[in-house]
């Protein structure tokens, strides 16, 4: 989920309302960013939705703009 905070700072979404929109606390929020936790196919879905992505985006590997 190394994509996840990107995405969500992108939107100008703090974690505190995107964990609020899919029904999770804001620390589950932070463990789904760091990797430590994997969200539910539930919550993939209203991540991306309330971010205005599809799951797709949100799973892919972080490439980073490398070179």
């Amino acid at each position: 989920m190394n994509r996840l905070k990107k995405i969500r700072e992108h939107a100008g979404i703090s974690q505190a309302e995107l964990a609020e929109a899919i029904g999770v606390t804001q620390g589950a929020i932070s463990q789904y960013e760091t990797g430590r936790w994997m969200p539910t196919v539930d919550k993939l879905k209203a991540m991306a939705q309330k971010l205005g992505v599809t799951v797709d985006e949100l799973l892919k590997e972080d490439q980073d703009d490398e070179g």
